[in-house]
């Protein structure tokens, strides 16, 4: 065989080996120009010995690679390879898309801001007792003053921050705080300790005349006193005195100074002649109707003689006492729908027993009290028009129907 015959012969059979390492390498993921030369021609001997020692395959990179474009104008020398095909290709840093993404992203609301509580359940000392103060100056809390964050002052701060739109979380925040403060005065230290002083005696026992009359037609009011109406502060109307005041956490002294007269007017009415000279109580006059009340089945409610009169067509059937909203929680007044009935009622807000609720306005419903029933006028709703003749407002729940007028005038 001639000498270019057989140069011919072994290039073939070199560049056979040689693809196919190229195509093994190419399936490690490895780039080609990494592993072979771009062959021209016959390779020298020195060439094919160095190739004949490369390995197949290289590190693989750990992550996908751009391939760059092969480079075809001049051979890399063999050693160059070598180096290459140990040292993996760093990856292309990526380019942030400009492109926005699809989907928004959300920014979320923030919670709303709970204030730290100042005193909670469980609390103890002079905070407490002055909370306790400020609550009873309001009527929201009774009894003694303690240095105790109980159950009783939880619910007196609940009953607190729901009339006033606050959290109604029992525990006393800033905010709760500065309100009750700026409705409230600072209570003395003796307040707060239950140190009760007398003030000096408007009235004792031994006096005599009007003044002793009045205080006894008003004990009398309120079952305190039993006998008759004399003028003569005697032992009776001393021991009277003297209940009461025990009753209403005043100094018990027997003599009546100012304020246990405060408290006692409070609680009850300029006593009548009637009641001043022991005579039988005439009967109350019928309440004047309003105009309004004259057609229809009406709940007619008078503000003027704390009375509601019961009337169909005109006529009266039935009268009962009644109070009404405090000057901050004032009753409404105009003519109504009786909306729903509700028998055993609890107020959502106030968490207090409404019976033979009968609602007419919002929130505002004629109702039995129990606070009624037991302290009088000396107390006031939150609104509602309350009936302390039990009896009374469960007859009139049974005979009023929902759709029927409702008229609260003064």
């Amino acid at each position: 065989m001639s000498r270019s015959r057989t140069f011919s012969v072994l290039g073939a059979v070199l560049c056979l080996g040689m693809a196919g390492c190229a195509r093994d390498a190419s399936l490690a993921g490895v780039p080609p120009q990494q592993t072979s030369h771009t062959v021209r021609g016959v390779p020298k001997p020195s060439e094919m010995a160095t190739a004949s020692r490369q390995p197949e395959t290289t590190l693989a990179p750990s992550a996908p690679q751009a391939t760059p474009t092969p480079s075809v104008e001049s051979p890399a020398p063999a050693s160059s390879a070598a180096s290459t095909s140990q040292t993996p290709t760093p990856s292309p840093t990526p380019t942030p898309s400009s492109t926005p993404s699809s989907t928004p992203s959300s920014t979320p609301t923030p919670d709303p801001v709970t204030l730290p509580a100042i005193l909670k359940s469980g609390d103890e000392g002079e905070k407490v007792r002055e909370l306790q103060h400020r609550l009873l100056q309001l009527d929201w809390y009774a009894g003694k003053i303690t240095p105790h964050f109980g159950s009783s002052t939880e619910a007196a701060v609940q009953g607190f921050q729901g009339k006033r739109n606050l959290p109604t979380t029992g525990e006393v925040d800033q905010k709760t705080w500065d309100a009750l403060a700026a409705m409230t005065r600072q209570p003395t230290r003796d307040e707060m300790h239950n140190v009760l002083k007398a003030g000096p005696a408007l009235l004792k026992s031994g006096d005599k005349g009007d003044k002793v009359k009045d205080l006894q037609a008003r004990l009398k009011q309120i079952e305190w006193y039993a006998g008759p109406v004399t003028g003569t502060y005697d032992a009776t109307t001393v021991k009277a005195v003297r209940d009461f005041q025990a009753k209403r956490q005043i100094p018990v002294t027997g003599e009546v100074d100012q304020r246990t007269l405060d408290q006692l007017g409070e609680m009850t009415s300029t006593p009548t002649a009637e009641e001043l000279s022991n005579k039988p109580p005439r009967k109350p006059a019928p309440p004047a109707i309003d105009q309004r009340c004259m057609t229809g089945r009406v709940l007619c409610i008078s503000k003027s003689t704390n009375q509601l009169a019961w009337v169909v067509d005109g006529k009266v059937l039935r009268t009962m006492d009644v109070r009404f909203g405090s000057e901050l929680t004032p009753t409404r007044e105009g003519v109504f729908t009786l909306y729903w009935k509700s028998r055993d009622h609890v107020s959502t807000l106030y968490h207090t027993a409404m019976p033979y609720a009968m609602f007419f306005s919002g929130g505002q419903a004629v109702h039995y009290s129990a606070d009624f029933a037991a302290r009088g006028y000396n107390g006031a709703s939150h609104g509602c028009v309350n009936v302390r003749d039990k009896d009374a407002v469960s007859w009139l729940f049974g005979q009023a129907r929902e759709g029927d007028k409702v008229v609260v005038h003064r």
